[in-house]
């Protein structure tokens, strides 16, 4: 509890004063005397001997109430608050598209046993584990692209929608160009300060109607920042395809990654290229990416004050109303 006005407590010296100065003034009260003519019958013992009623007894209450209504009065006029402090925490969050190329090459098993969109599956369900207050929205391309889930803070759904991702799904081909424009035009009606697109991809653009650089260039004029990942083992991957014989077989196919126009599209738009050869790899991309791009947390400290001087003038008001009461009935003097 604090006092808004603690320097009305100054008066608080009055009621000491006050005590005072009633018991000088009350000694140097002239007593009345009453002249009796014959004190040998004993009348003065009797009189001194007379039990005091209650009334008598009480009349010093009412001074006491006096004092401690002036007492809460004082207190009333200090203003005693409750203090509350209350801390807030305002996120500002960012806007994230991700982009993922399902493209048949995708279907390369060279990260541990897993197919390379599994892969990424799994790594983009842990990246958006650890995201919060963040619009996240996802663009899935491979000869044409595709804004498979706009912005949203429903995490659940687009975990949904991520993992029901297949391949086949769109028609074959690789248009980054396409891909990144699509996200861009997603992301540049956005009011968020900070906006980026994570595109992964395991090959070089061979569809689409739109240049990865002229791409890069409009991201960069709409203030987004694009961290590319490049995906797959050099030297080729073994990609399953189906036999009518033997089931499932496997061919030995070289993908070709462009990294150069990927390291191209980074460093238009002030990203950074990535490069993932397993599944750790891939994961650490992730994590560092994580770091770099923080949501901004601005804390807010507010502080609420309760007023407590009705407390003390209630009870002053009421106190006041009972000595006046007593006063001209039951404690009533008569001069």
């Amino acid at each position: 509890m604090q006092l808004a006005s603690p320097f009305f407590l100054i008066l608080l010296i009055i009621i000491p004063l006050l005590f005072i100065a009633s018991g000088w003034l009350y000694k140097r009260t002239i007593t009345p005397v009453v002249r009796f003519s014959d004190f040998n019958h004993g009348f003065a013992a009797g009189v001194q001997k007379m039990r005091q009623t209650f009334s008598v007894k009480a009349l010093p209450m009412l001074k006491i109430l006096r004092f401690i209504v002036l007492a809460l009065l004082i207190v009333t006029l200090a203003r005693p608050q409750l203090s509350q402090s209350r801390e807030h925490q305002l996120a500002k969050g960012i806007d994230i598209l991700l982009v993922l190329d399902i493209s048949e090459s995708m279907r390369a098993e060279d990260f541990e046993g897993a197919n390379r969109i599994e892969t990424a599956k799994l790594v983009i369900n842990d990246f958006l584990a650890h995201r919060e207050n963040d619009r996240i929205g996802l663009v899935v391309f491979a000869g044409e692209s595709f804004t498979l889930c706009p912005l949203t803070l429903d995490y659940a759904v687009l975990v949904e929608l991520l993992n029901d991702v297949k391949l086949g799904q769109l028609e074959d081909g690789t248009a980054i160009g396409d891909a990144l424009a699509t996200a861009t035009h997603r992301l540049r009606v956005s009011q968020s300060k900070t906006k980026i697109v994570i595109l992964l991809t395991d090959g070089e653009n061979t569809a689409g109607s739109i240049n990865p650089g002229a791409a890069a260039s409009l991201a960069e004029s709409s203030g987004i920042k694009v961290y590319t990942i490049g995906m797959g083992k050099e030297g080729g991957a073994r990609i399953p395809y189906a036999d009518m014989t033997f089931g499932k077989r496997y061919r030995e196919v070289l993908t070709y990654l462009d990294e150069d126009t990927l390291k191209q599209i980074a460093q238009t738009t002030g990203g950074r290229y990535f490069r993932a050869i397993d599944t750790q790899s891939l994961k650490q991309i992730y994590a560092e990416i994580d770091r770099f791009e923080k949501t901004e947390f601005k804390t807010v400290n507010t502080v609420a004050h309760k007023e407590l001087a009705t407390y003390f003038l209630i009870p002053a008001v009421l106190l006041l109303g009972i000595e006046i009461l007593l006063s001209n009935t039951v404690l009533r003097k008569i001069p």
